[in-house]
């Protein structure tokens, strides 16, 4: 069911991962973001994914969630193994019919390119989605981009704006659930016929979803009015972001991390 999507979920909790300063780990997921796509070799690759489960561990989010959050992806990983499996090109040759060859180099690459995909997906989900609240949120990320209100961008605006997208997420997911539960009550059929008799099948659902959406967005507005908000401007902080020990030494073990998937594949070269 859609309503098992975990996309953009915030689950409370007290672990390591969950103390740790909102900007901490923005800087830490983008750390961690820039390693995966540093990577290139089987080793490395394998220590990101050992050090992503070790992460995941640390924060205590089950991994059922973890797995609920790569459902939607399941498409895209499926196109990429089959892509790597039949395409690439390799000496070892394990299975042919046919056309259709599979060497042992596309069945690693196949594995390392799920092994990144899975990698990056949880890692980002965890450390700026489900141990992070939308305020801290918010907050975070508009003090990471301050210094550009010296050029007067609406960063406080821009930061609100990103943050209400990501949490309704799972609220147009679960109306999403809703509807089509309503529609098949009324006998309406969405899996069988072709592409073409599936998509127009979806129309019943998009426009009630589209009229939700905007009917959210608009008592959201509301209630924003009501609450005299006008900005950032002026506006105090109830909770002051301040940097601990502990955010300094994971940024330390972020850029040893980081400096580890740079240099040793060198090293190993020689």
């Amino acid at each position: 069911m859609l309503n098992d999507i975990t996309l953009g979920q915030y689950f409370p909790g007290v672990s390591i991962v969950h103390r740790l300063d909102p900007r901490m780990k923005i800087i830490i997921a983008i750390i961690y973001i820039t390693a995966i796509f540093w990577a290139s070799d089987a080793y490395t690759l394998s220590g990101i994914f050992a050090v992503n489960i070790i992460v995941i561990l640390l924060s205590g989010i089950p991994f059922i969630i973890i797995l609920k959050a790569l459902k939607p992806l399941i498409f895209i990983l499926t196109f990429t193994v089959v892509i790597n499996v039949f395409m690439a090109p390799g000496e070892a040759l394990i299975f042919e019919l046919g056309f259709l060859k599979i060497y042992s180099d596309g069945l690693v690459r196949a594995l390392l390119m799920v092994m990144r995909i899975v990698s990056l997906v949880s890692a980002t989900s965890v450390f700026i989605s489900y141990t992070t609240s939308p305020t801290m949120l918010t907050e975070a990320i508009e003090q990471l981009l301050s210094p550009l209100k010296k050029i007067r961008l609406p960063i406080h605006e821009f930061a609100m704006m990103m943050t209400i997208a990501l949490r309704m997420i799972p609220v147009l997911i679960e109306e999403t659930d809703k509807i089509i539960n309503a529609q098949k009550a009324r006998g309406a059929d969405f899996y069988s016929g072709n592409i073409l008799k599936r998509a127009k099948a979806l129309v019943p659902v998009l426009i009630p979803l589209l009229v939700s959406a905007f009917k959210r967005a608009d008592e959201l507005a509301t209630a924003m009015e009501c609450r005299c908000y006008r900005g950032g401007k002026g506006r105090t902080k109830l909770k002051q972001l301040k940097y601990s020990p502990k955010d300094l030494a994971a940024f330390f073990l972020s850029a040893v991390f980081m400096a580890a998937v740079v240099v040793l594949p060198k090293m190993a070269a020689f």
